[in-house]
C-alpha cells in the first residue's frame, strides 16, 4: 500500500497510568529503548504505534490525533495541492520524532503525515515491525461530512474504501481508518460530543484471556477504566457507542477514551 496508518496518539493528565493501562492490557510495547526529549510515551504493538502525551497548558484530554506514513510526501503534497488548495502541511518541530510534517483533512482534523526515512522521525517508528496477539484494529473519526472525508482519505492515500449504513472504512491492508457520521440528534439524552476522533478498536485472541487480565490490573484501584454506568446518560452514551458495530464489547480507558474490543475469528 502507498500509505500506511501507523499511529494514534491520545494527551491525558495522568499519562504514565495510562502507559500501565495500555501496557498491561494490550500488551503494547515500546519499539526503542532510546530516550527523546518530548516527555510522551511511545509504545505500540509491532505494526501502529500509540503515544500517550501529557496534558500542557491549552490541550485537550483524550483522542488526540492520528498519523499516516506514505511513501511518497511529494505525491501527497500534488494531490492536496489539486484539488484541495486550502489545506496547509508544515513542518513539526524537531522534537517530534514520529511526525515529521503536520496536515489536516478538508473539515480541519488534524493529523501526522510522515514518509520512512525522514529526518525528524529517527527512532520510534523506524524499527522492525513484531508480532502480538492484541492489536489495533482501527482508529474512528465522527464528522457531518464523511462522504467528503472518505473521497479524501481514499484519494490522497490509495486507501480502500468502503462503505455501510452511512460510514466508511478506510483500510491499509491491515488496520482502518473508519468515518461514522456526526449527527447532533444522536446524542439526545446525554453529553454532546463535537465531530471528532471517537474511539479506538482492538483484536484480542479470546475475550476470556482478555477479562482475566482486565481483572488482574484492576486490583490497582489506579487502573479502573472509567465506567458507562454512571448515569443514564452514560447508558445512552454507550447505546451510540455499539451502534457502530464494530466490536464484540465497548469499554473506556483510564481517561474515558473509548475502546471497541472484538475477539479473533478463528481461521
Amino acid at each position: 500500500m502507498f500509505a500506511k496508518l501507523n499511529h494514534v496518539a491520545i494527551v491525558s493528565d495522568n499519562y504514565a497510568a495510562q502507559g500501565v493501562f495500555y501496557q498491561g492490557l494490550f500488551d503494547l510495547k515500546s519499539g526503542s529503548t532510546a530516550k527523546f526529549n518530548t516527555g510522551a510515551l511511545a509504545i505500540g504493538d509491532g505494526y501502529v504505534g500509540m503515544n500517550i502525551n501529557p496534558r500542557v497548558c491549552g490541550r485537550q484530554a483524550g483522542l488526540d490525533h492520528f498519523g499516516i506514513q506514505v511513501e511518497d510526501v511529494d505525491l501527497v503534497r500534488s494531490r492536496v495541492a489539486k484539488k484541495w488548495p486550502h489545506i496547509e502541511i508544515t513542518q513539526r518541530p524537531s522534537n517530534r520524532p514520529f511526525a515529521g510534517l503536520g496536515i489536516h483533512d478538508p473539515i480541519g482534523t488534524y493529523f501526522d503525515l510522515s514518509q520512512k526515512g525522514m529526518a525528524n522521525r529517527n527512532f520510534v517508528y523506524e524499527k522492525p515491525a513484531w508480532e502480538q496477539d492484541r492489536v489495533f484494529t482501527h482508529f474512528a473519526l465522527r464528522t457531518l461530512e464523511p462522504e467528503r472525508l472518505a473521497e479524501f482519505y481514499g484519494e490522497v492515500f490509495e486507501l480502500n474504501v468502503t462503505s455501510e449504513n452511512g460510514s466508511f472504512k478506510l483500510s491499509d491492508g491491515r488496520i482502518s481508518l473508519v468515518i461514522i457520521p456526526w449527527r447532533l440528534s444522536d446524542y439526545n439524552g446525554s453529553g454532546i460530543e463535537r465531530p471528532a476522533m471517537d474511539h479506538l478498536g482492538f483484536e484480542v485472541e479470546s475475550l476470556e484471556a482478555f477479562h482475566a487480565d482486565l481483572k488482574r490490573i484492576t486490583r490497582n484501584p489506579d487502573l479502573h477504566p472509567k465506567s458507562f454506568e454512571f448515569s443514564e446518560e452514560g447508558a445512552v452514551r454507550k447505546k451510540l457507542f455499539e451502534r457502530t458495530n464494530l466490536g464484540d464489547e465497548y469499554m473506556a480507558d483510564l481517561d474515558g477514551v473509548l475502546l471497541a474490543i472484538r475477539e479473533r475469528k478463528a481461521a
